[in-house]
């Protein structure tokens, strides 16, 4: 599955769980925080798809994202990123 497609699967799912994905420019990597009181997840519209594809998946941990529809395919590249960080994190302490 094409990176394009997953991201937009990711938006797709963010809307499911009620939060709204905002595309901005400016100099900054993105991710999930509180505009006006509501959670948002703003990605950077100048940064590739692979990049944004990262800041979706980051921004899922700790969400409820067994109670939502994902394609296998989109819920295998989430976890995929979240091992590959998760072994970076583990990497830095040595």
């Amino acid at each position: 599955m094409k990176t394009e497609h997953i991201v937009s699967a990711l938006e797709e799912a963010f809307s499911q769980l009620g939060l709204d994905v905002r595309r901005e420019k400016g100099h900054f990597r993105g991710g999930r925080c509180t505009v006006n009181g509501e959670d948002v997840i703003i990605l950077n519209r100048n940064h590739p798809s692979e990049a944004q594809l990262a800041v979706l998946a980051e921004s899922l941990r700790g969400l409820p994202v067994d109670t939502i529809f994902m394609r296998p395919a989109v819920r295998e590249a989430v976890e995929r990123l979240w091992l590959s960080v998760g072994r970076e994190d583990d990497s830095d302490e040595n």
